[in-house]
């Protein structure tokens, strides 16, 4: 599998992802919920800051969540049993290399996981494997050139420009979900909908403007500061002043949005 994490294994990365989660539950998860006895697989299940939603939203599904990471295995498992959550059981595996039996599974959730793959279909194969006849596919992911922003900059989509040249020379991709659509097809699915959800950011959204403009995204920016330098794709001056920028944007007349996409796909 696809190893490198552009963003690090850290624990300002873990708060990124809480973060992130927290701020947009409703806009991604309104309508993530599995029926009472059902067998659900999260796949990439990180530190497990959607594995909190897909366990509270369904409580009578039994939910396996595996992630190739040790340390965020164990980070997942001390949130939810911080939570008192039941109905969820980890385990650490390779998505390409998973020891379960076909048709094992009701329902597929994967989110922020395919843009770190430099072969998301043949994951999305495997996966569908794993599902029974019938069973469901769901898939969330951003698009990094969905981000628009007022007042405009130049250094500031720079900046975003590092993070998504990063991701690609790791193998991934951050403008992944515009693709969903022929993605699953690829793979197989039919009864393939995507539906874009688009966040929109200004000061008259509190939350919004710290939860994901400062928090989420411009932290996911400025978090790869070093490797961005390192590989020299920008200097010191640019970036910290596309980072500036993009501050500028939640300022009390500042607006951000970008758009995230969920799929749905049947086997």
């Amino acid at each position: 599998m696809d190893k490198q994490y552009v963003h690090g294994y850290h624990q300002l990365e873990n708060i990124r992802l809480q973060d992130q989660a927290r701020t947009l539950v409703e806009l991604l998860h309104s309508d993530t919920y599995y029926p009472d006895g059902s067998k659900v697989l999260e796949a990439g299940c990180g530190v497990g800051a959607q594995t909190v939603t897909l366990a509270t939203n369904s409580p009578g599904a039994s939910i396996m969540s595996v992630d190739i990471s040790k340390d965020s295995i164990a980070e997942a498992e001390r949130t939810v049993k911080s939570l008192g959550i039941s109905n969820v059981r980890f385990q650490r595996a390779d998505i390409f290399d998973l020891n379960f039996a076909p048709e094992t599974f009701d329902h597929i959730f994967v989110c922020f996981v395919l843009e770190h793959l430099s072969h998301p279909v043949d994951a999305l194969v495997i996966l569908k494997g794993l599902l029974r006849n019938g069973g469901t596919m769901t898939v969330i992911e951003g698009d990094h050139g969905s981000a628009y922003f007022y007042p405009e900059s130049e250094d500031a989509r720079a900046a975003i420009q590092c993070q998504v040249a990063l991701q690609k020379k790791a193998g991934g991709n951050a403008n992944i979900g515009r693709e969903l659509f022929p993605l699953l097809q690829k793979a197989g699915f039919h009864s393939v909908r995507v539906s874009p959800r688009m966040v929109y950011v200004d000061s008259s959204r509190p939350g919004l403007v710290e939860g994901f403009t400062k928090n989420t995204f411009t932290a996911m920016i400025e978090g790869v500061r070093e490797k961005a330098l390192a590989a020299k794709m920008t200097d010191v001056a640019a970036f910290d002043k596309g980072i500036q920028d993009l501050h500028r944007t939640a300022h009390d007349d500042g607006v951000f949005c970008y758009t995230f996409f969920k799929a749905f796909g049947e086997k």
